[in-house]
């Protein structure tokens, strides 16, 4: 009986890491699909050779490798990070840093044309009406809901 169970178990465990491998793995006839989902010859045979490495002994890390040797790297769906696929990887931190970047050298070009706007009224060249409204944008303090300065002044003294 407890031969009987652990003959289960192994078989459990078999099949879970072959689902599991089988899920990783693109189906080469297809493309769209993963060779668990695919009904097609070669995923069923794929199958098959998964469940075989298993009960061979060999770990997940060999079958991939295998899988990668026989059917080249486009058959697994979590590609390795090498120096050919490094873009592929790195592209989004790419973007997110050049729009960072925009980001940075657009608020820097707000902030440099205050300052060049702030020299000219010192120089007393007149302002356009668009620089005269970023200047009064930029000065003008937000509302105050609810807060007066009176009620400011007693808080600070502590009243």
């Amino acid at each position: 009986m407890e031969n009987k169970d652990n003959e289960v178990k192994k078989a459990q465990v078999v099949e879970a890491r072959a689902r599991n491998i089988s899920h990783n793995v693109r189906c080469t006839e297809c493309g769209s699909q993963s060779i668990e989902d695919s009904q097609a010859d070669i995923a069923i045979l794929l199958r098959k050779l998964i469940r075989d490495e298993i009960q061979a002994g060999k770990s997940d890390k060999e079958i991939y490798k295998k899988l990668e040797e026989d059917y080249g790297e486009t058959v697994l769906y979590a590609p390795k990070f090498d120096l050919q696929t490094a873009a592929l990887w790195l592209s989004p931190l790419l973007v997110a840093g050049a729009a960072t970047g925009v980001w940075a050298y657009k608020r820097h070009r707000q902030k440099t044309n205050v300052h060049i706007m702030a020299l000219n009224l010192v120089r007393g060249v007149p302002l356009t009406p668009k620089e005269k409204e970023t200047m009064l944008d930029l000065l003008t303090p937000p509302p105050m809901q609810g807060v007066t300065p009176s009620s400011l002044w007693r808080r600070w003294r502590g009243q």
